[in-house]
């Protein structure tokens, strides 16, 4: 997979996350929401790749992780994030949210509210997950 895939599914996966929700399937919109962010974190990453260099076997491993906040650092955009927090209070509040899915949530009933919750903190058009990720992948 490239970084076309991942920007490509981080798409999809939103629009299924919406998709189910207002289909009241709240379960696969929540789960399909946190692989969204999932998706686009691994899009920054493989940005930071340099095409034709051999692959760093430790960043590789520690990319193979469903553990948002894991990500963070390996797509180097600690401190950016860390930075537009603090500068923009509600991207803030949408990553707190966002950084304690986990995809073992395929194994949550009935999160209707959590699955509203990480819809708005991921694809809010002002201080969305997802749209200040799209800047940077």
């Amino acid at each position: 997979m490239d970084r076309s895939d991942f920007q490509q599914l981080a798409e999809v996966r939103a629009k299924e996350a919406q998709s189910l929700f207002e289909r009241e399937q709240y379960d696969g919109a929540y789960y399909l929401a946190g692989y969204t962010v999932e998706c686009a974190l691994k899009a920054c990453i493989a940005k930071t790749t340099k095409q034709y260099e051999f692959p760093d076997k430790n960043l590789a491993n520690k990319a193979f992780t469903h553990v948002l906040a894991n990500l963070v650092p390996l797509a180097s955009l600690e401190s950016e994030l860390e930075s537009a927090t603090k500068s923009n209070p509600d991207l803030g509040k949408n990553w707190n949210t966002a950084k304690d899915w986990s995809d073992k949530a395929r194994y949550d009933r009935h999160v209707r509210q959590k699955a509203e919750d990480l819809l708005i903190a991921v694809l809010d058009s002002e201080s969305g997950i997802l749209p200040w990720l799209r800047e940077r992948w």
